[in-house]
């Protein structure tokens, strides 16, 4: 039976927390360090709320011993910045240094780690966000690492804009521009009125959890899949929220292929486990492999992957799947695959999915999925998490203790778009709408910007492309600057772990994509110039 009990949900795994100072722990000089990152703007994030990022320094990549510095006054901008040191960590005997970033607070270590590859182009050195003293503003230690979502922050302010009277586009917003499909829509009037509206089960309905057993059996070709290990939140958000704190706890390390989603190592963060951004080949539609995983991350216990991918649009294909969920099986790691958006899929039928493999593969993994993308419910806020036994149980006992259950009518919308056949036919109009805007704007890139990179997008509505070329902009600047000189609001890379790359999100109505692609390809121009 699918994804019955894969015991052991606890393992105590190696942890990857070597002292500093070990085998070679000559020091050198931080002038390399403290001139980028003045050149990059101090150790203070990025506008947009997303991780600072500085450039690779060669030194300190070559290292592999202890490096430390503190940033001088001139740097510290603002009494409640806190001191940092860098500490450069050899995981295993390849050249992958990792950039171990911790908060001087006291005794207190950050408990992030971001990773950065020296054998591939990436261009950045990911070093955690800034923390101020939350504890002086009378906040938990559990929120050191929080922040605002980017994407959500710059959909606030073309909001803001627009309501000063600007003439703002919005493509930064990850949510379909459709309404919800009239039958999931009367289902969930309808619940209203028949009084579905007490408390509901606490791991979901019946009725949804059972059509989303069936649905996603559907898409992988008929398998069984079990109803009991369905459990039904608000939002896919909030299952991978469960998912997390069911798993994984202090010093445990969680491996997230970037650029990511932002919310993702904030999620772990709150567990106390460490994130550590694994960077994807430019060459290779920034995805990761098997190899990737092992020289970065080889002591990890847990893996967030999502595919089709957000920011990227990348798809990992069956093969790509399969040899990472072999890996996750040897070396005992539990794999979250992030399914949102595998109908929206610009191939033959739904992306490839690890409900695709054998159920011996299937041991460690979650499967996170909801009908906010497809089904253009985003604000019925329904999250599907399909697990083994005891984590399902797990999960479901976490979230009696927070929601009490989803949203007992919005329960009952999304059963209908999941186990009504007509609400299919309204998920391919939206995919094949979706397909041609994002061949409108593919095609515009290539005819009118063909020096610039771009990942080929093969699923969900996302355009992520390089800026760095363009006069040397980040995509901090770059979204700054567009959105104050051309009225058209982006995501930068910075929100998703590369501030080289933008994300244009094309979830908008054709004219207001035609007209930002106009302005877009003029500023990007005159920054070529």
């Amino acid at each position: 039976m699918l994804l019955e009990d894969a015991g052991a949900a606890g393992e105590a795994a190696d942890r990857m927390d070597p002292e500093p100072g070990g085998r070679d722990s000559r020091p050198f000089s931080c002038a390399h360090c403290v001139a980028a990152c003045y050149e990059h703007g101090g150790p203070h994030p990025h506008p947009g709320g997303g991780p600072h990022q500085l450039p690779h320094c060669p030194r300190l990549l070559r290292s592999r011993g202890s490096h430390q510095h503190h940033w001088p006054a001139a740097l510290q901008r603002g009494p409640a910045l806190v001191q940092r040191h860098h500490t450069i960590l050899e995981l295993s005997k390849g050249d992958v240094p990792l950039v171990a970033g911790c908060y001087r607070a006291g005794a207190r270590k950050a408990t992030s780690r971001l990773v950065a590859r020296r054998d591939r182009a990436s261009g950045y050195c990911h070093r955690p966000p800034r923390s101020t003293s939350l504890m002086s503003q009378g906040l938990s230690p559990n929120l050191q690492h929080l922040e605002t979502s980017a994407t959500i922050a710059i959909s606030q302010e073309a909001k803001r804009r627009r309501a000063a009277g600007e003439d703002v586009i919005d493509l930064g917003a990850g949510e379909p521009d459709f309404p919800t499909p009239s039958i999931p829509a009367d289902a969930g009037v309808r619940a209203i009125r028949e009084g579905k509206t007490h408390y509901p089960a606490n791991e979901g309905i019946l009725e949804l959890r059972a059509a989303a057993a069936k649905h996603l059996s559907l898409l992988s070709g008929g398998r069984p899949v079990n109803a009991d290990h369905v459990v039904i939140s608000n939002g896919s958000k909030q299952s991978l929220f469960n998912v997390c704190f069911s798993l994984f706890g202090p010093g445990d390390v969680v491996a997230i292929p970037a650029p990511a989603w932002v919310s993702y190592p904030q999620i772990v963060h709150l567990t106390r486990a460490r994130p550590v951004l694994v960077p994807g080949d430019p060459e290779w539609s920034l995805k990761v492999g098997v190899r990737d995983l092992e020289r970065v991350v080889p002591g990890a216990q847990g893996l967030i992957l999502c595919s089709p991918c957000n920011p990227t649009g990348g798809v990992y294909t069956h093969a790509e799947i399969k040899a990472i969920a072999q890996w996750a099986v040897e070396r005992k790691v539990w794999v979250i695959t992030d399914e949102i958006y595998r109908r929206i899929h610009y191939g033959p039928g739904p992306a490839p999915s690890f409900l695709d493999l054998p159920d011996e593969l299937l041991e460690r993994v979650v499967v996170i999925y909801g009908v906010s993308k497809a089904y253009a419910m985003t604000g019925w806020r329904i999250g599907i998490a399909l697990a083994p036994g005891k984590i399902a149980k797990a999960m479901a006992a976490l979230q009696s203790h927070t929601t009490t259950g989803a949203n007992h009518p919005a329960q009952f919308a999304a059963a209908a778009a999941l186990g009504d056949e007509r609400v299919e036919q309204d998920v391919m109009r939206m995919v094949a709408e979706f397909r041609k805007r994002r061949d409108l704007v593919v095609g515009r890139f290539r005819r009118d910007l063909p020096g610039v990179e771009f990942v080929d997008p093969l699923g969900a509505f996302y355009f992520f492309f390089r800026v760095d070329s363009l006069g040397g902009s980040s995509g901090t600047e770059f979204c700054t600057r567009l959105i104050t000189e051309s009225g058209v609001a982006l995501v930068p890379g910075s929100a998703f772990g590369d501030d080289r790359y933008v994300r244009l999100s094309y979830a908008a109505a054709t004219g207001d994509i035609e007209r930002a692609l106009e302005k877009i390809v003029g500023f990007a121009k005159k920054l070529g110039d």
